[in-house]
């Protein structure tokens, strides 16, 4: 009987049909090879030249033999009322939680046929003969495009979009028009109910006072809530790349709150958001104007040698290049150094190391090199495609196509609110670390006119890092522990760059790793850490006081007779909007 002729058992005429169609495809596959000269993919050895028609010819094969064991998985259950056999979705995937998605057999195919396609789609990356830093680029193009494509994203194949326009009788739809004609004049998605917050309101409500500022930056010394603060004072340093608030959300959620709490005599860096009088900045502009000037005034403030020093994701890597031209200088100007969620070493930089190449950092330079401004709008998106279903697409649904207004949430308002940067210093920072990675290397950069040694820096070191850290790899931030400080301190938290840092004592939630074994690989630290309940807070705490210099009586007043109180916490800088 022909293989083809249907039987009385429809899964063995599927299968023959299947076993039909791969001996066509082979035989094509066998012709096209012989008339380019090369072996068909089905008999050439490992080793042997590449073939990409072979390769190309595998993978349809491959996709089409799945497709076929779908559609008679599908067809079987029909026939015989079993459940289908599904494509499942990644675990945390939110797009199909709806049961039409199960249940209705039209977006149950939708669904699975999308799953399939996008599986393929990977399974090609990940087969192709390429470089391995290509092949992580290819993956990241191809999850924009699979996360693009997602039926999820369009209003004819999305049951909850088609159900909601019913029962509000399209209203629905047009108020997802006036969402998507208010972000076109924004230039960018809502994601948060921006009416839910007030900088200076219900976020940055610490008590303090901007004491100084020049054209970069405003600095805050906070209001002592304790009788007596710690004799060495703290600086913290936030990235450039975002408002500080985030280390001051608001009362309970609070970094900055917390640290005052326990004594500390908190001084932080609130950076300006780039405009054009200041996009002729420079790198080196913004260790002088930053931390290099920051730690003076507090010193003088403080009446002190020395202070402790924290820096969080770029502005860590920023403090830590001000420390090497202090050592550089020969000025002992620090007792202590804390890195939350930085990198020092470029060499695994996540997802976002594969938007930079030499290509991209060129333009870059000739564009704003020489003057200009990085729009805080574009950062923003830039860093939303790295979890591009959760910060994208799940927005533009809900907004456009279903007409609802966000919810109120204090980092997605913190999130959303982008800061510009100046060219000079934007372009000199991506081509030494992400593209060139030399800040890692003694003498491989000149900074404020000295060669730069990480390793010349000698104060005791604290490293956090996140373990589901997408910005910053846990283990590039492990790395700092043998590039910067002594006698180094390395903490695991749960979560990710933002979570994993914003955790409150008193909300008792997630976890951290500890393990003082640091004479090892970090896969191997891992392995030999505990796990603790809750914050990580309490044990930085404790770090801090045990090199401590002792106490002193609380300042009455801010600032001192050089530098006087200018306006009350937050400042203005971090009130205004970037472009």
């Amino acid at each position: 009987m022909d293989r083809t002729q249907s039987p009385s058992d429809p899964t063995q005429y599927l299968e023959n049909l299947i076993h039909a169609g791969q001996q066509s495809i082979k035989q094509f596959d066998d012709a096209l090879a012989a008339a380019m000269g090369v072996r068909g993919s089905s008999a050439a050895p490992s080793g042997q030249v590449f073939s990409p028609f072979a390769f190309a010819m595998d993978m349809q094969r491959e996709y089409f033999t799945q497709f076929w064991r779908f559609w008679n998985a599908a067809f079987m259950a029909a026939i015989s009322g079993g459940k289908r056999a599904v494509v499942e979705s990644a675990r945390g995937d939110k797009r199909f939680k709806d049961d039409a998605w199960q249940e209705t057999p039209f977006y149950d195919l939708l669904k699975q046929s999308y799953l399939l396609a996008s599986t393929q789609l990977h399974e090609l990356v990940d087969r192709a003969h390429v470089d391995d830093r290509t092949r992580l680029q290819l993956r990241f193009h191809a999850r924009q495009f699979i996360d693009a494509m997602s039926p999820s994203n369009f209003p004819a194949t999305n049951p909850e979009v088609i159900r909601k326009a019913i029962e509000t009788r399209a209203t629905s739809l047009s108020a997802g028009i006036q969402n998507l004609i208010e972000d076109i004049q924004k230039g960018r998605i809502t994601r948060v109910d921006e009416s839910a917050f007030e900088v200076g309101g219900n976020l940055a409500v610490t008590p303090g006072n901007v004491i100084f500022e020049n054209e970069l930056i405003q600095l805050i010394q906070y209001t002592p809530q304790t009788a007596n603060v710690e004799k060495t004072p703290l600086l913290i340093v936030p990235p450039c790349i975002n408002k500080y608030y985030l280390l001051d959300l608001g009362a309970g959620n609070s970094f900055v709150e917390y640290a005052v709490a326990q004594g500390h005599h908190v001084f932080l860096i609130s950076w300006r958001s780039a405009v054009p009088e200041i996009g002729h900045l420079t790198w080196d502009d913004y260790l002088t104007k930053g931390p290099l000037k920051a730690i003076d005034v507090v010193r003088d403030i403080a009446n002190v040698e020395r202070v402790h020093a924290l820096g969080f994701c770029v502005g860590g890597t920023i403090l830590s290049c001000a420390a090497s031209v202090l050592a550089a200088r020969g000025e002992e100007k620090l007792t202590s150094l804390t890195l939350l969620t930085t990198m020092l070493d470029f060499v695994d930089t996540g997802d976002i190391g594969l938007l930079i190449d030499e290509g991209s950092v060129a333009l870059r330079e000739v564009a704003i090199g020489g003057g200009g401004i990085l729009s805080g709008k574009e950062l923003a998106f830039t860093f939303g495609t790295l979890r591009a279903n959760d910060l994208i697409w799940r927005y533009v649904v809900d907004s456009y196509l279903k007409g609802t207004t966000p919810d109120a949430f204090d980092l997605l308002y913190w999130d959303s609110d982008s800061v510009s940067l100046p060219g000079p210093m934007y372009c000199w920072y991506t081509r030494n670390t992400y593209l060139e990675n030399k800040i890692r290397e003694s003498g491989k950069t000149t900074q404020c006119g000295l060669p730069i040694d990480l390793s010349s820096v000698k104060v005791p070191l604290y490293v956090l890092a996140s373990r589901e850290d997408h910005i910053v790899p846990w283990q590039s931030a492990y790395r700092s522990k043998d590039l910067i400080g002594t006698d180094p301190r390395f903490v695991l938290a749960a979560s990710g760059h933002v979570a994993g840092v914003i955790n409150p004592p008193a909300r008792n939630k997630r976890s951290h790793w500890l393990n003082n074994n640091l004479n090892c690989e970090a896969k191997d630290w891992l392995e030999g850490a505990e796990e603790e309940p809750g914050s990580w807070w309490p044990d930085w705490d404790a770090w801090m006081k045990r090199h401590s210099s002792g106490t002193v009586s609380a300042p009455v007043q801010a600032g001192n007779v050089n530098y006087n109180v200018i306006e009350a916490a937050p400042g203005r800088y971090v009130k205004q909007k970037s472009n």
